[in-house]
C-alpha cells in the first residue's frame, strides 16, 4: 500500500468512526429519554390523562399497559442497535490503530 492509499484509508476510517460515535451518543440519548418516560408513566396517577404524540397530534392514551410495552420494546430495539454500533466502533478503532501503525512504518 502506498502512503496515499494509507492516508485515504485512514481518512475513511476516521470519518466512519466519527459517524459511529455520534450515532452511539444519539441512540444512548434516545434510550435514556425513553427510560425516563417509562418511569414517569409508571408514577403517573391513574386518574390523570396520559397523551402520546402521533405526528403533529397529541392523543389521549386509553391503554397505559400497551403504551408501556411499546416503549419498553422500543428501548430493547434501540439497545440492540446501540450494541451493534458499539461493536462497529470497536472494530473501527482496531482498524484505525492498525492503519496508523502501517502509516508510521512506511
Amino acid at each position: 500500500m502506498t502512503d496515499d492509499d494509507i492516508r485515504n484509508r485512514l481518512q475513511i476510517i476516521v470519518a466512519e468512526l466519527q459517524n459511529c460515535v455520534q450515532q452511539v451518543a444519539a441512540v444512548s440519548g434516545q434510550i435514556k429519554e425513553l427510560e425516563g418516560t417509562i418511569e414517569l408513566l409508571a408514577s403517573q396517577e391513574d386518574d390523570r390523562a396520559v397523551y402520546r404524540q402521533t405526528g403533529p397530534l397529541l392523543l389521549e392514551v386509553a391503554d397505559r399497559e400497551s403504551l408501556a410495552k411499546d416503549l419498553k420494546k422500543t428501548v430493547e430495539t434501540l439497545s440492540e442497535h446501540s450494541n451493534r454500533l458499539s461493536q462497529q466502533e470497536t472494530t473501527l478503532r482496531e482498524q484505525y490503530e492498525e492503519i496508523v501503525k502501517q502509516f508510521e512504518g512506511s
